[in-house]
Parts: C-alpha cells; structure tokens; sequence
C-alpha cells in the first residue's frame, strides 16, 4: 500500500522520503538534506537540497488546521494555488517559480527553489531597493490578470472560471480581517497600543463616512469577479533580487477586482516607506526610490493595461471610452484597497515587521497614527488623482 495516499504532515525527515520515493528529481542514492523554511500560518514549507551539487527543490505542504490558532481549514486551497502557479506560469514565465508536480492526497506543490531572489519585505526593512520594481511588477500585474477577464476570454469561459476558483474560505478571512473588524472590532481580535485606543476609536470606530467607502469596497470584493487574482499580494509573498521579481503564495486566488492586488502592492510599499520615515535617522535615499516607485506603479499600471486593452476581444461596445472608464476604475480601486490593506495591517491581529519590529513607542505611536491616516486618505479619495506628495503632508504632520 502507497503510504501517501491519505494526507500526513511531514517534517524534515519525512519530507526527504517523500522526495525520493515520489519525486524523479534526485537520484534516488543522492545524499539529500532538507530544512523548514516557512514563516506562514496556514502552510509548511521546506526546502530539500543536495549539499554537494547544491541542486534543490522546494515541498510546500498544506494542512487541514491554522497553525496558530487550530482553526479548521477547506485543503482545496492547495489545489487552487497549483493551478494559478501554472496559470500565472503560462502568462508571466520569468515571475513565478516553476511548478514540478501536485499531489492531491497529500496535498504537496513540489516546486522551483528560488532562494536566489530575497523576500521583498525583508529586503526594504533592510533598506535595499531595487530600480527594476516598479516595471516588473506592472507587468506581471498586467500580463496575469488582464487576460483572465471576459475582455479576453469568452463569457462562458470566465463564468466556469469563477465557478472553478471559488475560494470561500479564504475570502472570508479577508472579508473579515481587511474589511470587517479594523472598523468594527466585532470578534475583539484587533491590536492596537493603548497610546492609540483613542485615535483608532475616534478615526476607525466611529466614522460613518469612512464605514460607507469601506462597505463600498467589501461589496465589490466580495461580488465583483473581474479577473483571476492573487489575493494575497503583500511584499512577503514577492521576492526580488537585481535581475526581477519572482511573486509567490497565491493560495488567497479567486475572481475579484483587480484593483485589489495593485493595492495590496502599493499599501505595502507605503508601510515601508513610513517605517523608514518614522526612524531616529530616516534613509532619505530609500524613501526618494520608494516614492518614485508608488507613483511609477500608478502610472505603469495606467499605461500598461491600456495598451493590453487595445488587444481584447472584437466587440463594438468595448469603445475606447469604455477602455478609460475599465482603467480608470482599477486605478481608484488600488487607491482604496491601499487603504484598507494600511489599515488592517496597523490595527488587526495580522500585522507585518514594518509596524511590530518598531519597539520605540514615541516612534511607533505617531508612525501607526500616520499610516492610519494615510489608509484613509487613500480611501476618501479614490476616485482624485492622488499623489505622494499629498501622503507626504499627513506623514510630516504627525511627525
């Protein structure tokens, strides 16, 4: 009897044998070792590599349960996340790991190592930047999500599509973490510092006019299916080295906005840029690359997906108007899910280094009331053209 035929974790050791015994990707009397190297909550990732030809690959693991708090979890996600991989594989080669092999009992994605690019968020914390990023990331953004939308495919395609990359369980986590409890802290999960209870109350809590343009936003996450999207886009699950980018853990995928991965992108690197702005000594050479950055995104994304239009399906009512109108709404969209990801990230249970690693209260205390407002600057005011300058303004207010 095959011992893989019904799901078990595996750990460090387990994980060679399954190499070995299922995978024709090491001979099978190599000398093989293998680490964990996952930092996520709902997955185990390891890496298993021939120390003498330095050859690698790397096992991502799904589990029925959430590491930190037992919570039971649908597997199809793994499914999900094999087949937008090769998706993603067949529309942007050069910007995601290569897929070797799915395994639908254990639920394993076998996949290119890709250790010689470095973990986004990592990278900016540390201050490194990276001139190419705001191209590469325009283009795989264009290049993965335009073409799954019923512009390019045919109606009936895209509705099978939608049926087939249903992923209820992982949209309500962000149903409920993104849009739901940073405003309305219903399941008393969020973590806020005692210094900012106040301001939170006072800026998140009780604006009824911020609730309206939030609400407007989850209704469109949560019944807009434009386009076949990451979902998870934050700057862990992009990494980059001086070549490009390779983008990673798409396992949030299913048909939204559009604009809700651009956001993801932009509120993250506005998280670094404040985080470098609220140091004792700010990196004034990173925060001018991250700036040029946003703003070349917005513009890129503008550029790009106009252009990739101009190749969309033959159908009369698709004017160029109507391409501008198409645009023009993903944009204001990246604007208010910028917003939204800012927020949730400064006040949720899910925070990210950029605001947890800020040990320094008289630092942290006017950085996160900062970015706070700058999450709800960009989602009053979606639909203007906003630029850095005005997030310029409320940073240096708060200084």
């Amino acid at each position: 009897m095959n011992k893989y035929n019904k799901h078990f974790l595996l750990d460090t050791h387990t994980v060679i044998e399954y190499v070995l015994d299922q995978l024709e990707y090491f001979g099978s009397q190599e000398k093989v070792e293998a680490m964990e190297i996952g930092d996520g909550n709902i997955n185990y990732v390891f890496k298993v590599w021939n120390p003498e030809s330095g050859k690698s690959i790397i096992i991502k693991q799904a589990d029925t349960l959430l590491r930190s708090s037992g919570r039971p979890l649908d597997m199809y996600r793994n499914r999900i996340e094999a087949e937008i991989l090769k998706i993603q594989g067949e529309l942007s080669p050069e910007s995601v790991p290569e897929i070797y092999h799915y395994d639908e009992k254990m639920y394993i994605l076998a996949m290119e190592d890709i250790s010689v690019y470095k973990n986004l968020r990592t990278e900016m914390l540390d201050g490194k930047t990276f001139s190419h990023f705001s191209e590469n990331i325009t283009t795989f953004l264009t290049d993965t999500l335009i073409p799954t939308t019923d512009l390019f495919i045919t109606r009936a395609e895209k509705k099978e599509n939608v049926k087939k990359f249903m992923n209820p369980e992982l949209c309500d986590i962000s149903e409920d973490l993104v849009f739901t409890e940073p405003y309305w802290d219903y399941k008393k999960r969020n973590i806020i510092l005692e210094e900012n209870m106040n301001f939170a109350e006072e800026y998140l809590y009780k604006d009824k006019m911020l609730h309206l343009e939030v609400a407007k936003l989850r209704d469109r996450y949560m019944n807009y299916p434009q386009a076949l999207i990451h979902g998870d886009l934050h700057s862990g699950s992009i990494f980059a080295n001086e070549i490009g980018i390779k983008v990673i853990d798409p396992e949030f995928a299913f048909y939204g906005p559009i604009g809700y991965d651009s956001g993801n992108v932009i509120g993250n690197l506005c998280l670094s840029w404040l985080n470098k702005e609220f140091e004792e000594t700010p990196d004034h050479e990173f925060i001018e690359w991250i700036r040029k950055a946003i703003s070349d995104i917005i513009l890129k994304l503008d550029e790009k997906i106009t252009s990739k239009l101009n190749e969309c399906r033959d159908d009369e009512l698709y004017t160029n108007e109507f391409k501008k109108y198409y645009v023009d709404s993903i944009i204001e969209d990246t604007y208010g899910y910028a917003g939204t990801e800012i927020i949730r990230r400064v006040v949720g249970d899910s925070k990210v280094k950029e605001v947890s690693d800020v040990k320094n209260l008289s630092i942290r205390v006017p950085m996160e009331r900062a970015m706070i407002k700058i999450g709800i600057h960009l989602i009053k005011n979606r639909y203007e053209k906003i630029d850095v300058d005005d997030l310029q303004r409320i940073i240096d207010s708060e200084k």
